[in-house]
């Protein structure tokens, strides 16, 4: 599985725009952490690429319904089946794996980092400032789908202090495309 495969199955099996975009902004936050572990760069983009495909279809059996595809029909390597499973918490998969500690902690983060974006007038995520962003997160009712407990505990799992994780996700998605900026 490569990231243009990983890719071609997102967009055939989430017709949603906004959910497409989330999967991009969760690559873009994977493949910075990648970078930054000197992982590969390729896995840590395909997991955040399908990491949430069979969301908008299969809601109620989200992950287990994506994983069971991946498994059955492509060439998906175990480590990222793991942790697309382990990103889900109530799944009890266990995030043994980098990769799949950094799934888990990007995920909800990307969302409120979206979000702060969208408040904007030009709702650019190029023009959003790592300080608006930690008060957005400490205002419960600011995007209150994002699950705060989930992104300190991500960090946590990480052994990465909130603020710099904060950053270096603020970072990845700012550094996206103009066009893929654009929330």
């Amino acid at each position: 599985m490569n990231r243009e495969q990983a890719y071609a199955l997102m967009v055939q099996h989430t017709p949603s725009l906004s959910l497409q975009r989330h999967m991009l902004n969760v690559e873009a936050a994977m493949r910075a952490y990648a970078r930054h572990w000197g992982e590969d760069e390729e896995r840590y983009a395909v997991t955040g690429l399908l990491h949430d495909f069979d969301y908008e279809a299969h809601p109620d059996e989200h992950p287990v319904w994506g994983v069971t595809y991946l498994r059955e029909h492509t060439d998906t390597p175990p480590e990222v089946l793991d942790a697309i499973m382990g990103h889900a918490a109530y799944t009890g998969t266990p995030r043994d794996t980098r990769l799949a500690k950094t799934l888990f902690a990007v995920d909800e983060l990307t969302g409120l980092v979206q979000a702060a974006a969208l408040i904007r007038p030009d709702k650019d995520v190029r023009g959003v400032e790592l300080s608006s962003l930690k008060k957005r997160f400490k205002n419960r009712a600011f995007a209150a789908g994002v699950n705060r407990e989930e992104v300190e505990q991500g960090a946590q799992e990480l052994g990465v202090p909130l603020d710099e994780h904060m950053a270096r996700v603020l970072r990845a998605l700012q550094d996206l495309s103009p066009e893929a900026a654009k929330s």
